[in-house]
């Protein structure tokens, strides 16, 4: 079961314009958070991490991220979930294991009829922040203000979750959001 950061018991009551499933992939670490947007407000509902120990075989660890994946968006019923796109700067290899994570992440929420869609780094920066090379401070901060959380979270895999959400929530209503999903 995912370790929960929010009020799981807020999922599914009333009506909502978007629920929004943000994650920041990894092999480790899973970062994801919850929001719900109607009408340029948010509402955090959840958020929190998926974890796989270090030395537990590749497969298994991908099995529990692809499970944990399933009861998420079970629970939640998001419409739609913006993850993270990948980029390599110098070493693909180190970034084969997170590609593998992310692809069960991929496949569990198109499983589940969500609608998925990728932000770079720069981009989720841009739309949080305001600016494309801000710190890891700046976008913890920005996340913390606009969902107005009462502390930051406390994993920056969670931080960047939200991050991903808010940006799909600031471009998902317009024609951004095709622009930035061209493949």
């Amino acid at each position: 079961m995912p370790k929960f950061g929010g009020a799981p018991e807020n999922a599914g009551k009333g009506e909502k314009e978007m629920i929004i499933l943000g994650i920041d992939p990894g092999l480790a670490i899973v970062g994801y958070g919850v929001i719900e947007y109607e009408k340029n407000r948010f509402r955090t509902l959840s958020y929190g991490a998926i974890t796989t120990p270090a030395h537990t075989p590749v497969e298994e660890r991908l099995m529990k991220i692809y499970s944990e994946m399933g009861e998420l968006i079970d629970m939640y019923h998001p419409e739609e979930m913006a993850i993270e796109e990948l980029f390599f700067n110098t070493n693909a290899t180190t970034g084969i294991p997170v590609a593998e994570a992310r692809g069960v992440i991929l496949l569990s929420a198109k499983q589940k009829g969500l609608a998925c869609y990728e932000y770079t780094p720069l981009q989720v920066k841009s739309s949080v922040v305001g600016y494309g090379k801000a710190e890891k401070a700046q976008v913890i901060m920005m996340v913390r203000t606009i969902l107005n959380l009462k502390t930051a979270p406390k994993l920056d895999d969670t931080a960047d979750a939200l991050a991903i959400a808010i940006c799909h929530a600031h471009t998902g209503g317009s024609r951004m959001k095709e622009f930035f999903n061209l493949k």
